[in-house]
């Protein structure tokens, strides 16, 4: 019996597909199975000792073979999977409990189950009557919580508006004092 290893797997889905990614930077010798049933297996090698890696899942429900599709990259392998009917699955796999530590959700691709097939189309909506964080209790709390930053910030900016300064202030990065980056403060 050979010894393999598991590589991450994210997963994300839609109501008529799921993405599957298999992350192996330089996978060889990649070898997919996929079964109408929801059996899928995936084999490589990878890394400077080509080390062989496998996936043996049990899908959640059935799929369509013919109609699905896989795309090697020199990250990752990529599988999108037609489901055979339309639904949101609870999760990726049958087994019930707490999924393999190897299986990761795909959050770059996640769409919750309202959110699948619609555009975010806001129409002619005016959000400028909406309290967005403008609110005094919010400077409240950032006072309170961050009392030398504000009060430093306020005497820098004493007696001028947001509109009128434009300076290239510094973002420190909190505790190390090193500079991070700089970012024109300035209002159009």
């Amino acid at each position: 019996m050979s010894c393999s290893r598991h590589p991450t797997v994210k997963w994300a889905q839609r109501s008529d597909k799921v993405y599957i990614t298999v992350e192996l930077p330089d996978a060889e010798d990649v070898k997919l199975k996929l079964e109408p049933q929801g059996k899928f297996f995936f084999s490589a090698t990878g890394g400077a000792s080509k080390t062989k890696y496998e996936v043996d899942l049990d899908l959640f429900d059935s799929v369509d073979v013919n109609e699905s599709k896989a795309s090697v990259s020199s990250r990752s392998v990529c599988y999108l999977v037609k489901k055979a009917e339309s639904k949101w699955w609870n999760r990726l796999i049958k087994q019930e409990g707490k999924p393999p530590v190897y299986l990761k959700v795909d959050w770059d691709k996640w769409v919750d189950e309202d959110e699948d097939d619609k555009d975010m189309d806001f129409g002619d909506f005016d959000f400028s009557g909406l309290n967005m964080g403008d609110s005094d209790e919010i400077g409240d709390e950032v006072r309170r919580c961050f009392p030398a930053v504000v009060a430093e910030e306020d005497s820098e900016l004493e007696g001028e508006t947001v509109a009128e300064t434009k300076e290239t202030k510094d973002i420190v990065e909190e505790g190390n004092g090193e500079k991070d980056e700089e970012v024109d403060v300035k209002k159009d």
